[in-house]
Order: structure tokens, then C-alpha cells, then sequence
């Protein structure tokens, strides 16, 4: 039976704000590093948004191929990016 992956928990289940990383550790050799992170700009996407990302890299770049991959129009595509682009701007100003 395949094991089923587990998400990480982007928002708080209680109050929704975003949560912070608190500690990591090393599975090897057992370090631990504890503290209060912010996580990576990217891990904070969706992973749905994390996936177009990801296909329009691997496309270099063309919104024709992504729309061709995905099966949906180009302007829709492009219209995600837009989408993506703004959210990425408020994230990245503290919004």
C-alpha cells in the first residue's frame, strides 16, 4: 500500500493566520535547530500554484506550452501568472 504524503499546514487551523517554522532536525545524526523561521516564500504557496510554477520553469517560460500541457486556453494561463505575480508581490511586502 502506497504511504500517503503528508502537507504541510501553511495557516493556523485555529485563527488562519501563517505559521512559522519552529524547529528542524536532522534524521541522520539527530541535530536539532529550534528557534522562530519564517518559511520560504515559496513553501508558502499553494500547491497548486507551487505546481504551475514548477511546469512553467520546465517549459522555459512559455505560457503557449503550459496552456498546451494543461489543457486550458492561453489567456487563462496568463491570467494565473498575473494572478500569481500579484500574490507574490503582497507576500513579499508583508500583506
Amino acid at each position: 500500500m502506497e504511504e500517503k504524503r503528508k502537507k504541510l499546514p501553511l495557516s493556523c487551523p485555529s485563527c488562519d493566520l501563517s505559521l512559522k517554522v519552529g524547529r528542524l532536525y536532522c534524521e541522520s545524526c539527530d541535530t536539532e535547530v529550534s528557534g522562530s523561521f519564517d518559511l520560504p516564500l515559496f513553501t508558502r504557496l499553494t500547491e497548486k500554484e507551487q505546481i504551475f510554477i514548477i511546469d512553467f520553469v520546465k517549459s522555459s517560460g512559455s505560457l503557449k506550452d503550459v496552456a498546451r500541457d494543461m489543457g486550458i486556453s492561453y489567456p487563462t494561463v496568463r491570467n494565473l501568472l498575473d494572478d500569481l505575480i500579484e500574490k507574490l508581490k503582497k507576500m513579499e511586502k508583508g500583506e
